[in-house]
């Protein structure tokens, strides 16, 4: 037998919560509520019992995300500890009612909190946008529902850019990654609109979305959200909160695209109609302007047209009779000083019988000399004053 260790109470408490949380880390238990009470709007505290045991039960009021009262049945997740005066109780992390009636009474008591608040006002909803092209999806990937979701969005419109955060969609830790989801789109507001999707389930399956903070969440998101979560039949807080409610997540994919062959045939259609139109319009607006055209036609013919033709052929001569006199009188000014160059042409003046000398005028310079006939180079003898 091995020696017993000696230990003070506080190590000895230290000791045994250190083994509780590891032996029983997130444990979960299901039990119905009793002693319910809240301290200093602080500290949750209650009993979780069965029919033969009862377990004391701690919870900060913030992590407390639905309406409890004794009597109902929840599940909690949790540690177990022994606090510093002996008492043994569970440190509640997360807690979600279980079975129909607990359910039940959860969901209205919250959802008349909420609408009290003005959160579900259909003054705060926001309507898609009819130019979609982003869309932010929160979903689990393998889930049937976004699958159905993913195949009608391709065979509707396709396209759209499409981003997945893929969460848990039922379970105590789906709203807390839900919202994380919402948080990511809304900061980086890349997105149009955020589509949460999941498909049927019983009502403990959709508890997740009845969730006080998500359902906050949805309210307060900067982008539109439109909730298909479960079947048309199913009612969640979440579904309330949206701007836009699917009955289910096909109906979802159906909301947020347009039908290609639809919209297809309803272009056609439009472009047929307008076509007919216009067509019958101008044949109309022949039929009723042909003559009405012909009598303004003859009309502006001879009040206007036919005057102003025959001012523009007066003013046309005019302005050729003037330019024909611009013309004789450069012809003759032309000729008057062709006569005075042909004075002027040396040529002449040799037919005349005179010469032309060219050099330098000096005695003893070589000079030449051009007659009409001749080029003579003579040398200067003598030079003396012309009297």
């Amino acid at each position: 037998m091995s020696e017993a260790v000696k230990v003070t109470p506080t190590e000895f408490i230290e000791m045994t919560n250190e083994t509780l949380e590891y032996a029983y880390s997130g444990v979960m238990i299901e039990g119905e509520v009793a002693s319910y009470k809240v301290s200093q709007d602080k500290w949750v505290f209650f009993d979780l019992k069965d029919e033969e045991s009862s377990i004391s039960c701690f919870m900060p009021i913030w992590n407390l995300r639905i309406p409890l009262e004794d009597g109902m049945k929840v599940v909690i997740k949790g540690v177990p500890k022994i606090t510093k005066w002996g008492k043994f109780s569970i440190t509640v992390a997360g807690i979600a009612p279980v079975g129909k009636g607990s359910l039940k009474k959860a969901f209205e008591m919250l959802k008349k909190k909420l609408a009290g608040e003005g959160l579900f006002s259909q003054e705060r909803k926001r309507p898609l946008p009819g130019d979609l092209t982003r869309l932010g999806v929160i979903s689990s990937t393998q889930a049937a529902g976004y699958a159905d979701f993913i195949k009608i969005v391709n065979a509707r419109w396709g396209g759209m850019k499409i981003t997945v955060a893929h969460t848990q969609v039922q379970g105590l830790d789906a709203p807390d990654q839900i919202i994380r989801a919402l948080n990511y789109f809304n900061e980086r507001g890349e997105v149009q609109v955020i589509a949460i999707l999941r498909g049927g389930g019983s009502a403990d399956d959709l508890a997740a979305f009845n969730d006080e903070k998500l359902v906050r969440a949805v309210a307060a998101s900067k982008i539109p959200v439109i909730a298909g979560i479960g079947h048309e039949v199913d009612e969640s807080l979440v579904d309330l909160a949206a701007d836009v409610r699917a009955s289910t997540p096909s109906n979802a994919a159906e909301m947020l695209t347009k039908d290609r062959k639809a919209e297809e045939k309803r272009v056609r259609m439009l472009m047929g109609q307008a076509h007919q139109s216009l067509t019958d319009n101008i044949n109309l607006a022949q039929k009723l302007n042909r003559d009405k055209i012909q009598r303004i036609s003859n009309g502006l013919m001879v009040k206007y047209i036919e005057p102003m033709m025959q001012s523009t052929k007066t003013k046309m001569q005019q302005m050729l009779q003037k330019i024909q006199g611009e013309c004789e009188k450069k012809e003759l000014l032309v000729e008057q000083k062709l006569k005075i160059l042909e004075v002027l042409n040396p040529e002449k003046v040799l037919e005349q019988g005179y010469a032309i000398l060219a050099g330098k005028i000096s005695p003893g310079s070589l000079i030449d000399i051009t007659t009409m006939t001749q080029k003579i180079k003579a040398e200067i003898k003598e030079i003396y004053e012309r009297k």
